[in-house]
């Protein structure tokens, strides 16, 4: 890999989407940070900690869950995940109180004796989270958390992200391909290709924005339309013909925007609004598509700025 970056995961309740292309880097690089792999050159951090000189500390610190089953399946859930945090340094009497209360946070408390083999594959998903939170970490990484689950068991999976994440402020680095759900619970996104982090995007920064990209159709005489948006704090670009790429700012209300186009005497023949989604940052960044929407509609708003016309 040739990865220079720091994921800014050092403020208490932070979720960070790492995401890429198969291939990309993203297990080599969460191997790295588990302290798995070691760097051929540079080194990594974790949390002040680095992974290799100070594996223990690390791993005391970390939550992990794989996208794969890594059970002992003639073990109980409680005996099993009893376990695991004492190999993340809890004492013994601590850990087993500790798998107690963490099976029964994730849904599986009236489970907790069965052998972890005879777990449905929903089940099992929920138990490889409640083996990286016994312990409490700082961080917790998250490989394809929701991998086969069904809409309903998705939503709890991600409802228990986001609370260890505002609620318990842990740090999670969570990997999937499954946009929607690194849009529904992180923070921020860094997506790789060929070994490289090659896109970094602010998730919050763009929520709290919201600006709505306007692509419009009209009919009549549209000359006066650039100054009327602009009073209204809109503002566009027309690209003759009718046609309007359009920037709203956030509390701008599109009835409102149907009304100022009656208000001009203005027909429309059609009108869409939309903001970028994760799916369409993700294809321009590894290279599939040259520019998303908002884009362009935003350098249509420059080029309106400038008078250029």
């Amino acid at each position: 890999l040739g990865i220079s970056c720091r994921l800014g995961v050092s403020g208490a309740g932070k979720a960070i989407g790492l995401l890429g292309p198969n291939g990309a880097g993203k297990s080599t690089l969460i191997q790295t940070l588990l302290g798995f792999h070691k760097p051929m050159a540079g080194s990594a951090r974790v949390l002040g900690f680095d992974c290799h000189r100070n594996e223990r500390a690390v791993r005391e610190r970390i939550g992990y869950m794989p996208e794969s089953d890594s059970f002992i399946a003639n073990m109980t859930a409680v005996s099993f995940l009893r376990l695991m945090g004492e190999l993340s340094g809890l004492p013994r009497e601590t850990a087993l109180e500790k798998a107690h209360e963490t099976l029964f946070h994730v849904g599986l408390g009236e489970a907790r004796y069965r052998p972890l083999g005879t777990y449905s594959l929903g089940m099992k998903q929920m138990a490889k989270l409640a083996q990286a939170i016994v312990h409490g970490p700082e961080l917790l990484i998250l490989d394809e958390p929701t991998n086969g689950l069904d809409p309903a068991a998705r939503q709890r999976m991600l409802k228990l992200v986001r609370e260890m994440k505002e609620q318990h402020g842990m740090n999670v680095v969570l990997c999937s391909h499954l946009l929607r759900d690194v849009e529904e619970v992180c923070d921020e996104v860094v997506i790789m290709k060929d070994g490289n982090v090659v896109h970094h995007a602010d998730l919050e920064a763009e929520r709290r924005s919201n600006k709505r990209f306007v692509e419009l159709e009209v009919s009549g005489d549209d000359t006066n339309l650039l100054n009327t948006l602009q009073d209204t704090g809109a503002d566009g670009v027309s690209e003759g013909g009718g046609r309007w790429r359009i920037v709203l700012p956030a509390d701008f209300e599109i009835a409102g925007l149907w009304k100022l186009l009656a208000g001009e005497g203005l027909n429309v023949r059609k009108l869409t609004h939309r903001r970028d989604t994760l799916e369409e940052i993700f294809l321009k960044a590894v290279g599939h598509i040259q520019h998303t929407p908002g884009e362009a509609a935003a350098a249509a708003e420059e080029v309106a700025a400038n008078g250029r016309l």
